[in-house]
């Protein structure tokens, strides 16, 4: 029996909704909406991971692979529908996009280019050991914290 993995599954789960969100609110809240989700998808994958490499969780090869590519996919997903304009903070309610994200959609793009880049290599480091995993970690979180430096307003 072939099994499939969560991130496939939640995928398949997202685009039985997708009518029933169509529906709901303007494209710009949509992509708010959508956006936070895959914020939160990534967030949950590097706690698994953060857990580990902190001491927090027992390391587990096969679990830290799995959040690994769950990582991978979710950086491979073309997110362009997501920023849309008009969805900046101070644009539309909800949002924490900063406008400079639409003034510099090449730098934007260039650090999720660098994101990919880092979580690609966590993906071949996560599964070996725990000296790897947090090598490989520490290269994605500063990915995600030099972005979010650049183009998150501050809570």
């Amino acid at each position: 029996m072939r099994q499939f993995s969560p991130f496939i599954i939640a995928i398949a789960i997202a685009a039985n909704g997708a009518p029933a969100l169509s529906q709901d609110g303007s494209p710009e809240e949509r992509a708010i909406e959508i956006r936070q989700g895959h914020m939160l998808n990534y967030a949950a994958n590097i706690g698994v991971l953060v857990g580990m490499a902190q001491g927090n969780a027992e390391y587990d090869a096969e679990t830290a692979r799995r959040a690994a590519d769950n990582l991978f996919h979710l950086a491979s997903i073309d997110q362009s529908h997501y920023w849309l304009p008009g969805t900046a903070q101070g644009e539309i309610e909800g949002s924490g996009a900063l406008p400079a994200i639409w003034e510099n959609m090449a730098d934007f793009e260039a650090r999720h280019a660098a994101l990919l880049e880092a979580v690609t290599a966590l993906q071949s480091a996560a599964g070996t050991d725990l000296a790897a995993l947090q090598g490989a970690l520490g290269a994605v979180g500063q990915a995600c914290s030099g972005c979010h430096q650049s183009y998150r307003a501050r809570e």
